[in-house]
């Protein structure tokens, strides 16, 4: 939290995004019992998985186990889990007649599960350890609700921003909404931190950004609670840094294909950053490891308001021996 608010703090405080998944047995224990979407829905699993990762890699945040898309079913989306598929949206939004078929969140109630997950957290972990509620941002939301799920190359999302601002800024609009509430409620509900994944924004130019995401994404995070630090984070962005910026949040998450020095003097010292390990980098050895931490760390300085992260997401082949490891070497070092 000190880092957030780019205070001094005695060592350089480390999570991971995923840090609760797939790589680490005692998740694979929990999941082998239940669906995902049940696992997300049932606040004792949630906040168990939550807490065992905080646990057993002995890392400064928990940030609790949901999924972006969850806010989505409220809306009327059609949402389906697929083994060995990930998330399929069965009745995609593909003309502007299906925007105006879609619900206004009026309250948060249908995603109450999460938080109660949030309390239960909150309740089982250390007091010192921070909780970390989360939503995917605008655009990446109307990206899945678009396209109906995974994209290489976002034609239909394109099509639809291009040819029909109307209904493109009123879906995203729409979904703004909703997030505002849905991270409130979070803050409510004992989150310390909240953080908007903007996992897909990387597909776009800056011109595109500036036009068609950055007043969506922005009026999200201004209407989160005072005083709660907001960490802005997207993958691809090297181009975007400066409009993110301008999207605002109190950190900004850089990805692994920018120099984290490189990318904090584009976007200001007067803000915090958060990153940016090559999240395969985990695959490697130790020493390799080490090296790749370090510089990082060189890069950053010892400027207060660094927060370590990877780039992107725990891949679930990981070595969780190597990230256990990786946390000991940024306290360290």
């Amino acid at each position: 939290m000190r880092a957030c608010r780019r205070e001094p703090v005695p060592y350089t405080p480390i999570w991971l995004m995923r840090q609760a998944g797939r790589y680490m047995r005692e998740y694979r224990d929990v999941r082998s019992k239940t669906t995902f979407l049940d696992l997300c829905k049932t606040p004792e699993l949630a906040a168990e998985v939550t807490v065992t990762a905080v646990e057993r890699l002995g890392v400064d945040a928990a940030i609790i186990f949901a999924d972006i898309l969850l806010i989505l079913e409220p809306m009327g989306i059609d949402l389906e889990f697929a083994a060995g598929e990930g998330p399929v949206i069965h009745n995609p939004v593909r003309k502007p007649t299906d925007v105006d078929q879609l619900l206004e969140i009026e309250d948060v109630s249908a995603l109450e599960f999460v938080n109660e997950a949030i309390r239960q957290t909150r309740r089982a972990l250390r007091p010192d350890i921070p909780l970390i509620g989360f939503c995917g941002a605008p655009f990446t939301l109307a990206s899945y609700v678009i396209e109906g799920g995974g994209s290489k190359n976002y034609v239909h999302t394109k099509r639809l921003m291009y040819d029909d601002r109307g209904a493109w800024h009123a879906l995203l609009s729409l979904i703004s909404r909703g997030l505002a509430k849905y991270l409130n409620a979070q803050i409510a509900a004992g989150a310390q931190a909240v953080q908007l994944f903007d996992s897909w924004i990387g597909c776009l130019g800056p011109d595109d950004y500036r036009e068609f995401v950055l007043p969506h994404t922005q009026s999200v995070i201004r209407s989160v609670t005072p005083g709660v630090p907001v960490i802005h984070f997207g993958t691809g962005t090297a181009a975007l840094l400066e409009l993110m910026r301008e999207a605002g949040g109190d950190v900004i998450g850089l990805d692994w294909r920018v120099r984290l020095d490189e990318g904090w003097q584009r976007i200001g010292h007067d803000v915090a950053v958060m990153g940016n390990l090559d999240p395969v980098s985990l695959f490697a050895k130790q020493d390799s490891l080490r090296e790749q931490a370090k510089r990082i760390l060189d890069q950053a300085g010892g400027r207060p308001g660094h927060i370590f992260n990877l780039g992107h997401g725990i891949l679930p082949e990981t070595p969780v021996e190597n990230v256990i490891a990786l946390v000991e070497m940024v306290h360290e070092l």
